[in-house]
């Protein structure tokens, strides 16, 4: 039997606490993320769920780099979409405000139309802004 094997059979033999199922896994490290955003310290956490330091250590550091791996999906491909969804709701309420300007037989309606107007184009050129800052 090879190391890697007889590694396998230990762990699968391990205490009832320490169980290796992806499920059991996925339950221990969201007590554990669970725990840590509550302000438990790792130490405090060990003691809670009654596993080895390690362990603690290991989700901890699992649980961080799949939180990066989110941010980065995020900002590749949610903020992008919502950027343009965003824009283009937002050249739509200027278009279709402009409209209601131009057609308004009331001077007050007509100012009030060109002052949306205006805080669109400035939502407009502020994101402009952060796009191109980035």
């Amino acid at each position: 039997m090879n190391t890697s094997q007889n590694h396998e059979q230990n762990v699968e033999h391990s205490s009832s606490k320490l169980t290796y199922g992806k499920e059991q896994i996925d339950w221990r490290r969201s007590r554990v993320l669970e725990l840590d955003s509550q302000g438990y310290s790792q130490h405090e956490i060990v003691t809670k769920l009654k596993i080895a330091k390690g362990i603690v250590n290991s989700d901890l550091a699992y649980l961080r780099k799949q939180a990066q791996q989110n941010i980065q999906k995020h900002i590749h491909e949610v903020v992008p979409e919502e950027y343009q969804k965003y824009m283009t709701g937002l050249r739509r309420n200027l278009k279709h405000i402009l409209e209601i300007g131009e057609a308004a037989l009331d001077p007050k309606i007509k100012l009030e139309a060109r002052r949306i107007a205006n805080d669109c184009y400035r939502y407009i050129m502020d994101l402009y802004k952060c796009r191109n800052s980035q």
